[in-house]
């Protein structure tokens, strides 16, 4: 199953269609995305049920994000090994956690605001949380997801190096700083969802190249971590991490401009296309 947002409104994705969810299930589902994956396990059933064509041409330009309004949104840092060795960092023992807010989340056409000429790019594997749950063993992580998805965890460098410590949230979480989509792709449309392509291109040029299997703390661990110190609830989100070839790691250091349109892709996940724009 793809779950998408339709100009605000919950909607299957089935190639190049879709299918409203509100209208097509009578009323028994909410237009509300957000309702949607308050009742994960009936929706899913539902819509294993139903044909393999939709009712409307997909809008691209309409996708707002999947999960538009979710309670926490976790980002991790530096979980990629050869992310880490780009910093001269340590390969951390546990899991870095910081917050994004909310607010920052569009969707995966939608224009990202430059704040400063210090704006770098963070293609991530997004988790969506589909089922409640309080330390909830590593073993049974899986079976909280709601699925996957695509991200950005956009990071104004000047806002979070300001000063020590550094403002970790704060910097990656302006408006328009979290591009997600273009769908909630659940897991078992993923042969292998514990080692993914994903990319990161810039203009005309490839930035991020890497797989998911370079995680250090994997999915299952990081929901076993997070579920340790608090509730997760259905549409929680886990930014995973970004691979090597951040902007602010290269030498020269190299930020986004006005102009320039950031291509993130995730195998079976899909594409997002996000213009630059000055503040």
């Amino acid at each position: 199953m793809r779950l998408v947002n339709v100009s605000g409104r919950a909607a299957l994705l089935l190639g190049t269609t879709t299918i409203d969810v509100e209208r097509h299930s009578g009323g028994r589902f909410s237009a509300d995305p957000m309702a949607a994956l308050g009742s994960w396990d009936a929706l899913a059933s539902w819509a294993a049920g139903l044909g393999a064509a939709g009712d409307a041409a997909l809008d691209e330009t309409a996708l707002g994000p999947p999960v538009p309004r979710p309670s926490k949104v976790f980002g991790i840092g530096m979980n990629y090994r050869a992310h880490a060795q780009e910093a001269g960092l340590d390969i951390p023992q546990t899991p870095v956690v910081f917050t994004k807010f909310p607010s920052c989340l569009v969707g995966p056409r939608a224009d990202v605001v430059l704040s400063s000429g210090y704006v770098d790019w963070e293609v991530e594997l997004v988790v969506v949380i589909g089922r409640r749950g309080r330390r909830i063993a590593e073993r049974d992580a899986l079976a909280h997801v709601a699925g996957y998805t695509v991200g950005q965890d956009i990071s104004d460098r000047r806002l979070q190096f300001a000063d020590k410590p550094p403002q970790f949230s704060m910097g990656k979480s302006l408006d328009t700083f979290g591009p997600l989509g273009p769908a909630l792709v659940t897991l078992d449309e993923i042969p292998n969802p514990n080692d993914l392509a994903l990319t990161c291109d810039v203009g005309t040029e490839r930035m991020q190249d890497a797989r998911t299997s370079d995680l250090i703390f994997g999915v299952a661990a990081l929901i076993a971590f997070l579920s340790s110190l608090c509730t997760l609830e259905p549409g929680d989100l886990i930014f995973t991490g970004t691979p090597s070839g951040v902007g602010s790691t290269r030498s020269p250091r190299r930020y986004l401009q006005p102009g320039e349109e950031i291509v993130s892709t995730i195998e079976r996940l899909g594409t997002m296309r996000n213009r630059c724009v000055a503040g």
